[in-house]
């Protein structure tokens, strides 16, 4: 039998989040996304929770959980506002962990203490303007090797936590060559912020998530040191592949969170509103809603045995 039970230190970690994006979170989004303004003061404490180092060994400022952890804080924060917590997801699952995974020791120190604290972001310059995971078929951006520096040219979009003014590295994946076959070589370079010749455009006027920072980027004649070069080169096509593995785990519980956080809200409102001198909840449309919502549930919480057999 699964036990589906949290460990006391995991339900620890959900009440914690859950009281921060109910009591913090929740009164003052609205005015984000009116004003269209980024919320450093939330992502700040949300540092200061710990929450941006959740899944990372404490050598490097990390809270020494796991990707579990990391899911639970993202359902948590998503049943609330999806701005901040794709702001998280990507903050970790794509600006810290190939750093993490991927980098030196010296990449590693240099890097990660400040973005597990949450005071830095970083982000990760996959997608361009044509074309997205069709890699490495659509991408166009190049880094050639010269006088021991990356010269790197091209655009990226839809680029999560790059534009921001705590924004401090975007690793980016460009043709580094090709191969006896023409084939293209992938490989992941680490450009800081302020890099000349890197520019963060304007951010995109978005019909959802208009509390996080999405943006284009164009990269000309852009120069990093050529220790920049993130894990071994030709490899970033690999690197691109595991990272966005265990991220869509982390979107998958971020959707979850913004899934229940809908149902919540339909049925506060069901309770509340009324039509033809009833509230909704206590129509028959409305009740048989509930009693297929219900009856889900239900068939979840029924173990079915290796015969077929309930095991009630």
């Amino acid at each position: 039998m699964v036990s589906f039970e949290l460990a006391p230190e995991q339900q620890d970690l959900r009440d914690s989040v859950a009281q921060f994006a109910r009591d913090v979170v929740a009164p003052v989004i609205g005015g984000y996304y009116e004003r269209g303004e980024f919320p450093y003061d939330l992502v700040a404490r949300m540092g200061k929770l710990g929450l941006f180092g959740l899944p990372f060994p404490e050598e490097y400022g990390g809270m020494g959980g796991d990707y579990f952890a990391l899911g639970l804080a993202l359902e948590e924060l998503a049943r609330v506002d999806s701005s901040v917590a794709i702001t998280l997801e990507a903050g970790v699952s794509l600006g810290a962990m190939p750093i993490y995974r991927f980098g030196s020791e010296e990449q590693r120190q240099r890097w990660l203490p400040e973005l597990c604290a949450g005071e830095r972001l970083a982000a990760f310059g996959l997608t361009e303007p044509g074309g997205g995971s069709d890699i490495p078929g659509g991408m166009r951006t190049t880094a050639k090797l010269q006088d021991n520096q990356w010269v790197v040219d091209g655009s990226k979009a839809f680029i999560t936590n790059a534009g921001t003014s705590i924004s401090s590295v975007v690793t980016v994946l460009a043709i580094t060559g090709r191969d006896t076959d023409g084939r293209k070589e992938i490989s992941s370079i680490i450009i800081p912020n302020g890099t000349a010749g890197f520019v963060p455009g304007q951010e995109y006027s978005k019909v959802g998530w208009c509390a996080s920072d999405t943006r284009e980027l164009s990269f000309s004649d852009c120069r990093v040191p050529a220790e920049n070069l993130l894990g071994e080169r030709g490899r970033g096509y690999a690197q691109f592949l595991q990272i966005l593995d265990a991220g869509r785990v982390a979107i998958a519980a971020l959707a979850t969170g913004l899934a229940q956080g809908c149902v919540d809200e339909c049925v506060r409102y069901a309770r509340q509103r009324e039509a033809f001198g009833r509230r909704l909840d206590q129509h028959q449309a409305i009740l048989h809603l509930n009693n297929l919502i219900l009856g889900r549930r239900l068939m979840i919480l029924v173990d079915v045995g290796p015969g077929g057999e309930d095991q009630r």
